[in-house]
């Protein structure tokens, strides 16, 4: 059973909203993503022009569309400014599985904000999207997002020798997963 979502969902948390990204965001996307720390792990270059963002932003738009995924902007709820984004692409809706996806801006890394945000997608997703498996897929360098995930109780599944190629080089990734009954029993 494969529950379509028609509508896109605004999800709220304590300090954040997440929504849906517009063209209207595209200042402030360019902000975060144009800086190399943040783009260190993301598999594309920094951005350097409103264009590369609004075709990140066509790209959100398309994965709902075409039911491969969703993705979120992150906003502080007195601010409203879009700080980063979470989200799910390549979602195999016949074997219940998709992959998580984030990034947010420097100035807010370490406030607990990227875990807020990615509590409150999982739980839209094993309550509403029909998901049984969450994959995470990340570059052995990447320390802060393993200690992230693994917080949030994915589990380090094994190495993925030369993976991915992004940014002219292949990458070795670990593959985390979260499965439903995972979440249910934290």
């Amino acid at each position: 059973m494969t529950i379509e979502i028609e509508i896109f969902p605004i999800l709220e948390t304590n300090r954040l909203v997440l929504r849906k990204v517009t063209k209207d965001d595209a200042e402030d996307i360019l902000k975060y993503l144009s800086d190399e720390e943040v783009m260190k792990y993301y598999g594309l270059d920094p951005f350097e022009t409103i264009e590369d963002v609004m075709d990140e932003i066509s790209w959100y738009q398309s994965i709902f569309e075409n039911k491969t995924g969703i993705r979120w902007g992150i906003s502080l709820k007195e601010q409203g400014k879009m700080i980063g984004s979470c989200g799910f692409h390549n979602r195999v809706s016949q074997h219940s599985r998709t992959e998580i996806g984030f990034e947010l801006s420097q100035e807010y890394w370490g406030q607990g904000i990227a875990g807020e945000a990615i509590g409150a997608i999982l739980q839209y997703s094993f309550e509403h999207m029909d998901l049984n498996r969450i994959e995470a897929l990340i570059e052995p360098p990447n320390l802060p997002s393993q200690k992230l995930v693994e917080k949030q109780g994915f589990v380090r599944e094994g190495l993925l020798r030369q993976y991915e190629y992004t940014s002219g080089k292949f990458d070795d990734l670990y593959m985390y997963s979260m499965l439903k009954q995972d979440f249910e029993s934290r």
